[in-house]
């Protein structure tokens, strides 16, 4: 099951009470992106990681209450890294107009879409959450595997009142 939650800010500037057309980026989703999404997951003992990743929980540091929190930590990149949008500075602080928002929520849910391929092919199979959020200063795209008792978000995305948010859990039938 692929279930897509979206705060009022992001079901706004993507325009999907439209029809979800309206939230494909144009020209579909940027090779880079593409390319990121090929490195594939790797599973190191409990955690999901990208396969190009370093990162080892057993060694976390202590400032990760959780596995979930070390999930998204080590899995969150930015979508402007990727994406041709054009960030300004102001007063030294990047700035990104609503329409470059709009583009980089765009591709962000393109890829959780592009993504959940991925998670389709664990072996096992696991529930992942993607997190995808936008905002003047930055876009950016993380996971984590769903467990019990743990969330990266807050579960009312309305809260978000600065940012535009996304949230794809991806669950595969597991029988």
């Amino acid at each position: 099951m692929l279930s897509l939650t979206m705060n009022d800010a992001a079901a706004e500037l993507l325009g999907v009470l439209g029809g979800l057309a309206a939230g494909e980026p144009p020209g579909g989703l940027v090779p880079s992106l593409r390319e990121h999404a090929a490195q594939g997951l790797v599973r190191r003992g409990e955690v999901l990681t990208w396969a190009s990743s370093v990162g080892n929980a057993a060694g976390a540091p202590s400032l990760f209450n959780n596995l979930t929190a070390w999930e998204c930590s080590d899995s969150s990149f930015h979508l402007e890294d990727f994406v041709p949008v054009d960030v300004a500075t102001v007063d030294d602080a990047p700035v990104i107009s609503s329409d470059d928002q709009r583009i980089l929520l765009m591709h962000g849910v393109a890829f959780a879409l592009e993504f959940s391929r991925l998670v389709y092919a664990l072996d096992p199979p696991s529930p992942v959450r993607c997190i995808v959020g936008a905002n003047e200063t930055n876009a950016t795209f993380r996971f984590h595997q769903i467990r019990p008792g743990e969330s990266w978000n807050m579960p009312d995305l309305d809260k978000y009142r600065l940012d535009k948010m996304v949230v794809a859990d991806i669950t595969p039938a597991t029988t």
